[in-house]
């Protein structure tokens, strides 16, 4: 069955009246779709891809930050039986052109300005397969001689009716482009059957009630097939999501908004967790032992509903009295309704998920990648284990093969790489099937720990293995570290390059009054390199001697994804970093 047709149909006709989307322009409110508009727009959209040529299996573009729009045309281009093929907003125009050309795509739609210009330049080119820009927003402005136009004109007499191509669930859907840590990017062929088997697969591990009345704030790039895929579940069934263009502003939109869910990385939660302890250190001694309390007593609660078992009235009691003195307002912070939270990307610290989890706000974590439409295993509702991946969802299969490498087999499992016939087969076993490029174990009772990228394993000049996630995870959790990188491979001794969380350094600064000029000579201060080591000293203490990171660099600015340090999900591109600050690593030995 074809993907849009799966979520639009259904939903239409069961509620056509009820709330589908909801988005917000510029400083106006936020306003709703209802399913009958949202899909008429869709249809229209629809039509217009036709009429403008585009036929099965074209290849149209998306390269925009979230939007209704964006959303719109990827369910648009899905029901006529096109691909649809996602760029990151934050990809510059070569890495644009890139994916463009290798994937063949006739079409495009541009979110701003500098998006638009890129596509501008690539229609000029006679060798670029690209012939049409679609401009999702009126304050760009276009060269329309160039086969430009804005969304709004471009359907504006399309009929808001439409006949769905029929597809097969082995037929691909889309084209995602994967960020690349390492090597050049692939496009990773996910088909329309990868989507709807997964999505009732959820449905089925958490057995939702009343999921139509959910509401979810998609603010991670739909781009990534982890935003995307949750979005895309959300609509098919039946919840409403609201879109969020600018993630900077996502503090001020969770209490505008007020999401029950919400798909998240796990630097979202350790700067929540990090934040809430710094503040309960910083108070008085009696607001200190009330926080503690209230945290004993939600740690009592959760673990009790975790494992099934009745809550006794007394312990209830006290629940009630924690949040309303303490949860409450960490809680309110984040609109006030959030309780399922699905978490992706990078490992999550099981002292986060439990803080969490005593809050009554489930962190549902998850293992996927791209190639597996995101999931493969995931935290239940209740009966999961804090710190592991969590169980297979049905209709996955795992096995650790070689050098504990995780395999799978199951219904999100990519066709392949497009174009890419050898790449295809590198990454599948005689037998079928997947290697993840991860290590990983499972417990007696099915549960995914991931132990590291296979890549990433370092090996030190004393033939000692480091997993380096682990050890960047526990000192990411700190409100004072915003990012590291660690290095080992082939050293003496792990060493590390530090970006500190510049704005509790600043109220640090203040603190201990300590003039602020630049970041350049505030990073080079005796004072400030100190106060680290005590503070990597501290929470450290409990790892192997081998393990522990005994220099660091504490770096000026951020790792940027603009200068293609990190990917468009955050994750550092560890061998660029490597290369481009060898000279300071060097002085660290």
């Amino acid at each position: 069955m074809n993907l849009a047709e799966a979520i639009i149909r259904k939903n239409v006709e069961k509620h056509p009246l009820k709330s589908a989307i909801g988005f917000k322009k510029k400083e106006g409110a936020w306003k709703e779709l209802s399913w009958k508009k949202f899909s008429e727009i869709i249809y229209k959209t629809a039509n217009s891809l036709r009429n403008a040529g585009i036929q099965e299996n074209d290849k149209v573009a998306i390269y925009s930050d979230n939007s209704s729009e964006w959303m719109i045309f990827d369910l648009a281009a899905m029901a006529i039986g096109a691909i649809t093929v996602p760029i990151y907003s934050t990809n510059n125009a070569e890495q644009a052109e890139y994916i463009i050309n290798d994937s063949g795509a006739k079409l495009i739609l541009a979110g701003d300005q500098s998006q638009y210009d890129a596509c501008l330049d690539l229609v000029k080119k006679e060798e670029s397969t690209l012939e049409t820009i679609i401009v999702s927003k009126k304050a760009v402005w276009i060269k329309k001689e160039f086969s430009s136009f804005y969304l709004e004109d471009f359907i504006a007499k399309s009929s808001p009716k439409l006949e769905f191509c029929k597809k097969e669930y082995d037929e691909v859907a889309t084209l995602i482009y994967t960020s690349g840590t390492t090597g050049t990017p692939k496009g990773v062929m996910l088909t329309h059957g990868n989507f709807i088997k997964a999505f009732d697969a959820h449905f089925e591990f958490f057995k939702f009630k009343n999921f139509e009345e959910e509401l979810s704030l998609a603010f991670l790039p739909l781009t990534h097939v982890f935003e995307r895929s949750w979005s895309l579940l959300c609509l098919y069934g039946g919840a409403r999501v609201y879109f969020l263009e600018d993630p900077k502003n996502i503090a001020k939109t969770l209490e505008e908004v007020k999401p029950t869910m919400m798909c998240a990385v796990p630097r979202f939660f350790q700067k929540i967790y990090a934040g809430v302890l710094e503040k309960a250190e910083e108070g008085s001694s009696l607001k200190k032992k009330i926080f503690d309390w209230a945290l004993e007593t939600g740690w009592q609660t959760s673990e009790l509903r975790r494992n099934e078992k009745p809550i006794p009235f007394g312990l209830k009691i006290k629940e009630t009295v924690a949040d309303l003195l303490v949860f409450s307002k960490v809680k309110e912070k984040m609109g006030g309704r959030l309780w399922f939270l699905p978490c992706g990307g990078a490992s999550l610290s099981p002292e986060v998920t439990r803080f969490f989890d005593s809050m009554g706000i489930h962190v549902t974590v998850g293992y996927g990648l791209t190639e597996t439409t995101a999931t493969l295993t995931l935290f239940p509702l209740t009966k999961f284990e804090h710190g592991t991946s969590g169980k297979t969802l049905p209709g996955v299969e795992i096995r650790i093969g070689e050098n504990d490498e995780i395999q799978a087999k199951g219904n999100g499992i990519m066709k392949g790489y497009y174009n890419r016939p050898e790449e295809t087969e590198k990454v599948f076993t005689k037998d079928g099937w997947f290697k993840t490029g991860d290590a990983g174990k499972i417990d007696a009772t099915g549960n995914l720990t991931i132990t590291d990228r296979l890549k990433d394993l370092m090996k030190t000049s004393n033939g000692k293995y480091i997993a380096p996630q682990m050890i960047e995870n526990l000192l990411t959790n700190n409100n004072f570290i915003q990012q590291i990188v660690l290095i080992a491979e082939g050293k003496q001794f792990v060493s590390a390059l530090i970006v500190p969380n510049f704005e509790f350094l600043k109220e640090y600064l203040k603190k201990k009054n300590i003039p602020f000029t630049n970041w350049e000579e505030i990073v080079d201060k005796k004072e400030i390199n100190d106060f680290y080591k005590e503070k990597i000293k501290e929470i450290q203490q409990h790892l192997s001697d081998f393990e522990k990171v005994k220099k660091f660099t504490l770096m000026p600015s951020e790792f940027e994804i603009s200068n293609g340090e990190i990917t468009p999900t955050l994750k550092v591109k560890r061998n660029i970093v490597l290369k481009k600050y060898s000279d300071v690593i060097e002085k660290m030995y």
